[in-house]
Order: C-alpha cells, then structure tokens, then sequence
C-alpha cells in the first residue's frame, strides 16, 4: 500500500513539474522514451567505460524539469 502511495505522490510531483516548465506529455509517451535511455559497461583491455544510449523523445525535457543532469554518453569508471 505505502509503495502504491509513493508512486502516486512522485507522478503527481513529475506531472507538477512537468507543467510548471510548460509541457504536457502522456504518461505512456513518458515512460516508453525513459525505459528505452540505457547504459552498458563495457571493459576492454583493463578499461571500464559505460556508455549510454542516444536520449530519445522527450527523455530530456523530463530530465531538465526535474534538474537532474542526463548521464555522459561515454564515461570512464
């Protein structure tokens, strides 16, 4: 029940944002764009680099209203 509730409250607050920063997305539309932005890890020759997928739709848009930073596309760790 609690994680019901959380998960309404965060949607609520995105939807939130989401109008304050003057954009209107179906929820659908949303979560397709957020599921397809991925991250691979990938080690060559003792080198360990993730790579992120090309952002798609409006992936970044969410990411700017809610002052998150979209990920590097390649990063060393």
């Amino acid at each position: 029940m609690f994680c019901s509730f959380l998960a309404l409250v965060l949607r609520k607050e995105l939807d939130r944002r989401l109008t304050e920063a003057g954009h209107h997305f179906e929820w659908a539309e949303i979560k397709q764009d957020l599921k397809a932005l991925q991250r691979v890890t990938i080690v060559e020759n003792g080198r360990r680099l993730c790579v992120r997928s090309q952002s798609k739709g409006v992936c970044g848009k969410i990411f700017q209203a809610v002052g998150v930073a979209m990920p590097p596309t390649i990063q060393e760790v």
